[in-house]
Formats: structure tokens, sequence, C-alpha cells
């Protein structure tokens, strides 16, 4: 790959790849939602349940919320994989 489209690309991806990350978390919050075990009901701002909504504790297993929580994991290993490629 030539410099002059290196440097643009290199800039561009992490954003990308950020944006797919908050794109994930976006869908993580909606299954929490969802799911009556893990809504945030103290009213306070915290954390994603993301670990739990990734291996699926708590998590409502209607199938409507278990395919949007295959297409968060899906999104994570897309995010995952483009770590994995930019440290090659």
């Amino acid at each position: 790959m030539t410099s002059g489209a290196f440097y643009p690309l290199a800039g561009v991806w992490p954003i990308a790849m950020l944006a797919v990350f908050i794109l994930a978390i976006h869908l993580s919050c909606g299954i929490e939602a969802r799911s009556p075990g893990l809504p945030n009901r103290g009213g306070d701002p915290r954390k994603a349940m993301i670990f739990h909504t990734i291996t699926n504790t708590n998590v409502v297993r209607d199938e409507e919320t278990q395919a949007v929580r295959r297409r968060m994991n899906w999104l994570l290993l897309v995010a995952s994989g483009a770590v994995r490629g930019m440290t090659r």
C-alpha cells in the first residue's frame, strides 16, 4: 500500500471501529432494557452490563432479543478482529 493511501486509512480505521464498538454498547443497553434481571433500577448512571449480555446471563430468551444479542456479538467480533488485524 502506498503512503498516500495508508495515512487516511490509518486515521479512518480506528474511528470506524470505535463506531462499531459504540453501536454494540447501544445494542447491549437495548437488551438490558428488555431483560427484567438487568435494568438499572437505582437511577444512577452506570456502565453497560455488556458481559452479561455477551454470555446471555439474565437475558430474556425471546427470539427478537436473542437476534439483537447475536448482532451485538457479531459487531464485537468484528471490532476485536479489526484490532487484532491492526496489531499484526
